[in-house]
């Protein structure tokens, strides 16, 4: 980058990072995590391996990445007037979030990696949850709403190949505040 001359939007880079966050997703729609390497998906990206490597450097990295970018404001967090209607409302946009085959692939293979996969599944969600809880007065931390709502929801999707569905996920929220 040159000094004074702010990066472009969109350009060469950002092109390759939609091929290749695009060939990630439909590789897993297609295959198991297992099947998954660099070069494949370098070639179902139309790029060079060492473009994928030099950028990622690990796959666990490029599926933080894909995962980060997948959960990354995908749902608005909602302002009905109350901590519980708000609760409410998002817990039932993420079961049905979770409920996307498509999205539960992306989780368990970044799951699969590691730390840093499992991290960018969960993020963008804590901090709606935070943002959430904190126009709630007396409201809980967000440590405790995340393991009392979040916890049971991602468990059932990713680990029982039940997703919760929208009113099961409201019911949480009793759980959280009484």
């Amino acid at each position: 980058m040159t000094p004074g001359i702010p990066p472009r939007p969109g350009g060469r880079s950002a092109r390759v990072r939609a091929a290749v966050h695009r060939a990630v997703e439909e590789l897993l729609t297609e295959s198991s995590p297992e099947a998954l390497t660099m070069p494949v998906i370098a070639a179902r990206a139309g790029v060079h391996p060492t473009t994928v490597y030099r950028r990622w450097g690990t796959l666990g990295e490029l599926l933080a990445s894909v995962a980060a970018s997948r959960f990354s404001g995908d749902i608005v967090v909602p302002d009905t007037g109350s901590l519980r209607g708000d609760l409410e409302t998002w817990m039932a946009d993420v079961a049905t979030d979770l409920a996307d085959p498509d999205t539960l692939a992306v989780m368990r293979a970044a799951i699969g990696v590691g730390e840093e996969g499992g991290c960018a599944c969960v993020a963008d969600r804590h901090a709606q949850l935070a943002a959430i809880l904190e126009r709630g007065g007396g409201a809980p931390d967000v440590e405790r709403a995340a393991d009392l709502l979040l916890g049971p929801l991602y468990y059932r999707a990713i680990f029982t190949g039940r997703p919760a569905d929208a009113d099961w996920a409201r019911g949480l929220v009793s759980v959280l505040l009484g």
